[in-house]
């Protein structure tokens, strides 16, 4: 009972009786709690929570980074909040010694990542505008692949007959590769003069000659859902 009741205690967070410095140390202290606390990268709104309304929450995290110079993990801004990870220098030394160094991201191939390319740039894009993107039929293995990674899920159905659903990115997308969010995408044009994209070639020729042969045209499915595959509708969970 006494537990119950504690739990329930609303949490001081203007701390008005605190002076205005360990007022200050006690919010970085709450706020970098939170987000060291938390597998997800944090929003704004949820560590407002554990601060007075009138805390900045911008400086608090411009504080808490200064703090972390020079220590081996960094405070970093992904995916609409604020997420602790590893230093990119360091991913060797976490390698050899755990095995969970850069190796450890998940995997795709170079079809799978210029699929998802698309999806990013094309949102929200059905499998089958992929496939006239890309001048090939886009595998339903490769969709439900991506699906099953967390990096998209079924967007609004498409206006076009049969209303297939469309594919979007989603936040772990934007959490894998280090994206605040989609603004953060490399424009078009920075990668047309780099040589690395077309967006009138691709959709107007399909992709150059020599794209990889594993975007393929396999239909297997998960048991039960080839019909709803068929429509780009989502997988079962």
């Amino acid at each position: 009972m006494g537990r119950q009741a504690r739990a329930s205690q609303e949490l001081d967070t203007e701390l008005a009786d605190l002076p205005p410095d360990l007022r200050w140390r006690e919010w970085m202290g709450r706020v970098e709690a939170v987000i060291f606390a938390s597998p997800e990268p944090v929003p704004r709104e949820v560590l407002a929570r554990v601060v007075g309304r009138d805390c900045n929450i911008d400086r608090i995290i411009d504080d808490i980074r200064h703090e972390l110079r020079g220590r081996p993990y960094e405070l970093v801004s992904v995916a609409g909040g604020w997420q602790h990870r590893t230093r990119k220098g360091f991913a060797d030394a976490i390698d050899a010694a755990t095995g969970l160094g850069a190796a450890a991201t998940k995997p795709l191939s170079q079809s799978e990542a210029l699929i998802l390319m698309g999806i990013a740039y094309f949102q929200p894009i059905t499998r089958g505008e992929l496939g006239r993107v890309f001048g090939k039929e886009i595998s339903r293995d490769v969709i439900g692949h991506l699906r099953a990674l967390g990096f998209i899920a079924a967007g609004p159905r498409s206006p076009t007959p049969g209303a297939p659903y469309t594919n979007v990115t989603t936040k772990a997308f934007l959490s894998q590769f280090g994206f605040e969010s989609l603004r953060d995408l490399p424009d078009i044009e920075r990668l047309e003069d780099a040589g690395l994209l077309s967006k009138d070639k691709l959709l107007a020729d399909g992709f150059p000659e020599g794209f990889p042969d594993g975007l393929g045209t396999s239909t297997t499915a998960v048991d039960g859902d080839d019909e709803a595959l068929e429509r780009d509708e989502p997988l079962a969970d």
